[in-house]
């Protein structure tokens, strides 16, 4: 595609505005996938500005500074949401560029203006990516969906996915409070399966124990999926009913994967 005025152009004569908000949306026609609704991206952000997350964005950008094939390049994010973890990477490395892919419109127009060497695109992340063959040197996955084959069209040599996801324990208290989404325990062995023909370079599993007050209990609830079996006045009613602070664990896996 080629940068217009205000749109991307491709040679076929297709062409997509840039939405006011600064971001670009490739998503035509019906859906398959929405994406988070304003009140999940809405509560992320308020979450995740609190800090609560920081070691997970951190070991991120570190994993990414070890394993990368070169110190620039692009770094796609998908299913990036806000793109909060991606900014972190770009942080880290002044000489990358990023790319968050998402269904969300609430979420792309966060993500637009998250880094200033950023870019943020409306796209199906179970379809084909937006993204040049053999161009991004690092992917991340971070609690979201991914599509290996994609993913292996798109990596560069040498480069590598970054996948971030929950452990068992994960806001394990959260869960027994007030019910929600569980983790699968077979995530692991999923994930080994859908990346076979990938080498595992490093795994890191980051841990903390936070203390969450009610406002930061319902935004961690109303951000995941729980949210989406949880009306606001049933979330409201679990959320009044627990003790003033809350201590929490937070258990997430970090696995790097080399196309081999």
């Amino acid at each position: 595609m080629r940068h217009e005025v205000r749109r991307l152009a491709c040679p076929a004569g297709h062409a997509f505005d840039i939405a006011r908000h600064g971001y670009v949306n490739l998503i035509g026609g019906r859906r398959r996938h929405h994406g988070d609704d304003v009140r999940m991206v809405a509560a992320r952000e308020r979450f995740l500005a609190a800090g609560h997350y920081r070691p997970l964005s951190s070991a991120l950008a570190e994993l990414v500074a070890a394993h990368a094939p070169a110190p620039d390049g692009v770094v796609v994010d998908l299913a990036g949401g806000t793109g909060h973890h991606l900014s972190a990477v770009l942080d880290a490395g002044p000489r990358r560029y990023g790319l968050c892919v998402d269904a969300s419109t609430a979420a792309l127009r966060r993500a637009a203006r998250a880094h200033p060497r950023a870019a943020a695109i409306g796209a199906d992340v179970w379809a084909s990516l937006p993204v040049r063959d053999a161009t991004a040197g690092v992917v991340l996955s971070v609690f979201g969906p991914r599509g290996v084959a994609e993913i292996e069209r798109i990596l560069a040599p040498g480069g590598v996915v970054v996948v971030a996801g929950p452990c068992p324990e994960h806001l394990e208290e959260l869960g027994r409070l007030v019910g929600g989404v569980g983790v699968d325990p077979r995530r692991p062995e999923r994930l080994a399966a859908s990346l076979r023909r990938f080498e595992c370079l490093e795994r890191r599993t980051v841990t903390a124990r936070i203390r969450l007050g009610h406002e930061e209990v319902h935004a961690v609830l109303a951000m995941g999926p729980s949210a989406r079996h949880l009306s606001e006045d049933r979330l409201g009613a679990a959320v009044a009913v627990l003790p003033e602070r809350v201590e929490v664990t937070v258990a997430v896996e970090i696995a790097v994967h080399r196309l081999g």
